[in-house]
């Protein structure tokens, strides 16, 4: 069975745990389950009779770091535990299972890491929100130093469930076990290096319970857009596939636009312009084949080259040069009923002028209408750009990528290790935030992002809308790179996303969503 999607902040795994025990589950079996879960996990990475030293930090997830000692020993492995507070001082659920374990607690200080086959991190939770100090900090160093195997329970700790980022020191983990649903600090931030390798135990909260979490965050599957990826049949034809338009910056800085343009007919777009500009015109041509190239000045020739309702999506920015001529493509660009894709040179343009994102949208300045219709618009940034458009939001990754969208009215992907797509809004119906984790590494070279934004265009041509798009074409980009391997760059995603497509297509076909 696959991994639920769903991805929870501390407080909605709270409400979670409180709402099971609402209906019936008593706190104490949901920590029984927890440290039995826990203990699965840890007979998946040693064998009988190896050392294991369990490390139980002064709350609940101290309180599965017991549970999980108990069952271990009953199962003949040798466990030891390192407590950060004698038995006595712990309250609740907590005390209960500390009180049910007959083996040794051991002070920090006389932790014998170096001896250990597996330790155990259950010092802190989902609820550490501050750097861990004093023993606690002195601990998880010298864990990270042992070079011993490590499983973590329900988050690293010293990382910051809900921004994936840590404070301070923080558990270097070998695999992760939670509980129940995904934490966000598991896929942003730091928390995405830390935690590659992660297991999600069911410990009897009810399903149902999801229903009352409120706008929840999930995990970019195709199952969510699976049934809207556009999928040719022996109707089908190039005029009814759709038509994007590319925009090209000079002469000398082509080699961008053509990466999208490839990427957005590779994906399945039926027709691609190049939309060039005179002193361009031979360096393009000359470059492409089953992409046309047209000649265009200023906005009022990219103007009359939209004015073909036939050409519905327009990409802006890949080496397109930043400054007054680049605004003035995107103001022609958003008078048009074409979906516009805006990225790399697009949006630092924007940010020159930072009221043109967001504050303008208050004052109602016509350029800047990014919000006129969230089904039309969608920004691709990454952090540093992310920062420079939006410069007054805080917060996490996740935190700023929904404000970012819900300030421009377009749909918003923050690009990075853990990509997120953001909507504009939430449906009543569910998330409208999603965290893609299937890139790997060797995507961080250059000409990537132009890639990604020429699939995202090539898939809103064929009529997919702007956020199932965006959300699709960066988990097919991730899923490309993956299949091609170490060695990558830009040219070989569009050569490699046949495969990917063809999977999709037999999923699809055989109703796996």
């Amino acid at each position: 069975m696959a991994d639920p999607v769903e991805i929870l902040s501390s407080q909605q795994m709270a409400a979670a745990d409180n709402l099971a025990v609402a209906l019936g589950m008593p706190s104490h079996v949901l920590m029984e389950n927890a440290g039995q879960a826990v203990a699965d996990e840890a007979e998946r990475m040693v064998a009988p009779g190896a050392r294991v030293v369990v490390l139980c930090g002064p709350g609940n997830n101290g309180g599965d770091g017991y549970v999980a000692a108990r069952h271990l020993m009953v199962r003949g492995y040798d466990v030891g535990i390192v407590a950060l507070l004698p038995r006595s001082r712990l309250v609740g659920d907590a005390a209960t299972m500390a009180a049910r374990w007959k083996g040794p607690v051991h002070p920090v200080g006389s932790a014998e890491l170096a001896r250990a086959d597996l330790i155990i991190d259950a010092l802190f939770g989902t609820g550490l929100t501050r750097a861990p100090a004093g023993e606690a900090a002195d601990l998880i160093t010298r864990v990270n130093r042992s070079g011993r195997p490590v499983l973590s329970v329900d988050v690293p700790s010293g990382l910051d469930s809900d921004s994936g980022e840590a404070p301070g020191v923080v558990v270097f983990p070998d695999r992760v076990v939670t509980f129940f649903r995904l934490k966000q600090g598991h896929v942003t931030g730091r928390g995405a290096g830390l935690c590659r390798v992660i297991a999600v135990a069911d410990i009897g909260i009810p399903t149902s319970a999801m229903v009352q979490l409120g706008p929840l965050v999930e995990r970019n599957d195709p199952a969510r857009w699976l049934g809207q990826i556009p999928v040719p049949d022996h109707t089908t034809h190039k005029y009814r596939r759709g038509h994007a338009v590319v925009v090209s910056g000079p002469a000398e800085a082509t080699g961008a636009a053509r990466l999208a343009a490839r990427a957005a007919l590779r994906i399945g777009s039926g027709l691609v312009t190049v939309a060039s500009p005179e002193a361009a015109l031979a360096v393009n041509a000359a470059s492409l084949t089953a992409i046309m190239v047209r000649p265009f000045a200023g906005p009022a020739g990219l103007s009359e080259i939209l004015a073909d309702e036939r050409k519905n999506v327009v990409l802006i920015g890949p080496g397109a040069g930043v400054g007054a001529e680049t605004r003035a493509l995107i103001d022609a660009a958003l008078e048009t009923s074409a979906a516009l894709v805006l990225d790399a040179d697009a949006l630092t343009t924007l940010a020159v002028e930072p009221s043109a994102v967001a504050s303008s949208l208050n004052s109602g300045a016509s350029a800047a209408r990014l919000g006129g219709s969230p089904a039309r618009i969608v920004m691709t940034p990454h952090e540093g750009e992310m920062t420079r458009l939006f410069p007054s939001l805080k917060g996490s990754r996740l935190e700023r990528a929904r404000d970012a969208a819900r300030l421009s009215g377009a749909v918003v992907v923050l690009k990075g290790a853990s990509t997120i797509i953001a909507a504009p809004s939430v449906d009543k119906g569910g998330a409208r935030v999603v965290v893609n984790t299937n890139a790997p590494p060797w995507l961080a070279t250059a000409g990537t992002g132009d890639v990604l934004a020429g699939f995202i265009a090539g898939l809103i041509a064929q009529g997919m809308p702007a956020f199932e798009a965006s959300a699709a074409a960066v988990w097919m980009h991730g899923a490309a790179a993956s299949r091609f391997g170490p060695g990558l760059i830009a040219e070989d995603l569009p050569d490699t996303l046949p495969g990917v497509l063809r999977d999709l297509y037999a999923m699809r076909s055989a109703g796996a969503l």
